[in-house]
């Protein structure tokens, strides 16, 4: 676990928070970040939250849900925050690159604390201002992250806090957040009564991992029974370079034929066409989150050319990758840059 410590108060009492959203943003995102302060405001009875919401030009932002949010400031005539959270798909790009980059670092330095929820640490990486940092990424978007990142750490952990860094990997992670700066600036009676006005459970903060769906099971990987689980680990960890199911079995201890039972009961699928749809499902965001070809989307998850792959994915999701990005990319903005709702 990776778990850093940092004065979620900033020292304030009145704390700023400005939220840069991108087109295609995730909505429950940021109604899970605003309605949590809102309430503290109510129950405390005075104002220890505002909020601004800012786009890179303060022109409306269309969300993932495509419902249009219109803000208040455009991020080079945003003036000092305590923090800046980015809520984007990850494909989200600015406009201007020199410039809205250059403008996070310019407030970095002044003393605001950066953040992402969700696809939003994309562009937040991007950025150049995470260097050495470790970042919470939603495992839909682990396969795509590594791919584009390969150097940079990450957790499981659904908030990261390393320094003046705050990374998130969804929407309820992002009301445990608010819940946290409300811990921390009005201390645990409001934000336990916060929590209950919206019947979340509090206390789910830094240090709690994601649930991750185990692949065509009505469970999440973490509620699969030891060693099945560690046969997934390893399997994971094993997309590009696919290893035998036989020498999986020698490193979980246990016999092929009883590896066979147990997942055909968990998944009603053999661990061999598990294992097949796994790299499938890390392709799949390939497909949709980045601009490789197919041959190079093929060989990221351990096949020799594209052709096998592409007739195992229309198999699997009932239609070509091609056609898939394509049919993603109806919101597309300039090249081949899709803009996925995330």
């Amino acid at each position: 676990m990776f778990h850093h410590s940092v004065d979620l108060t900033t020292g304030n009492e009145n704390i700023h928070l400005g939220f840069l959203i991108f087109p295609g943003f995730p909505m429950a995102c940021l109604t899970s970040l605003i309605e949590p302060l809102r309430a503290a405001n109510e129950i405390a009875g005075h104002k220890a939250f505002r909020w601004t919401l800012i786009s890179e030009h303060g022109t409306p932002v269309e969300s993932s849900a495509q419902v249009a949010f219109h803000p208040s400031a455009s991020l080079s005539k945003m003036g000092a925050l305590d923090y800046l959270v980015i809520l984007s798909p990850p494909n989200a790009q600015f406009d201007n690159p020199r410039h809205g980059n250059a403008t996070l670092r310019i407030l970095e330095r002044h003393g605001t604390v950066l953040g992402a929820v969700s696809g939003g640490v994309f562009p937040l990486v991007r950025a150049g201002v995470m260097a050495g940092r470790v970042s919470s990424v939603h495992w839909c978007y682990a396969a795509a992250f590594a791919d584009e990142f390969p150097d940079h750490t990450t957790t499981d952990d659904v908030i990261m806090t390393d320094g003046r860094r705050v990374t998130v990997s969804g929407a309820a992670a992002a009301f445990d957040l608010s819940l946290m700066l409300i811990d921390a600036c009005l201390g645990p009676e409001i934000m336990t009564e916060v929590a209950c006005w919206f019947q979340h459970q509090p206390g789910r903060g830094a240090g709690t991992r994601q649930r991750i769906p185990a692949l065509r099971a009505a469970a999440t990987a973490d509620m699969m029974p030891e060693p099945v689980a560690g046969a997934v680990r390893i399997m994971s960890e094993n997309l590009e370079d696919p290893i035998s199911i036989a020498d999986i079995c020698d490193q979980i201890d246990m016999s092929p034929r009883h590896l066979e039972r147990v997942f055909k009961k968990l998944t009603n699928k053999s661990p061999l066409a598990y294992y097949r749809n796994l790299r499938l499902a890390a392709a799949r965001q390939l497909v949709l989150y980045s601009n490789k070809s197919m041959r190079e989307v093929a060989l990221a998850i351990g096949y020799s050319s594209a052709g096998p792959f592409r007739q195992r994915y229309q198999e699997t999701y009932g239609l070509p990758p091609e056609e898939e990005r394509r049919k993603i990319n109806v919101f597309r903005v300039q090249d081949n840059r899709s803009v996925p709702s995330a």
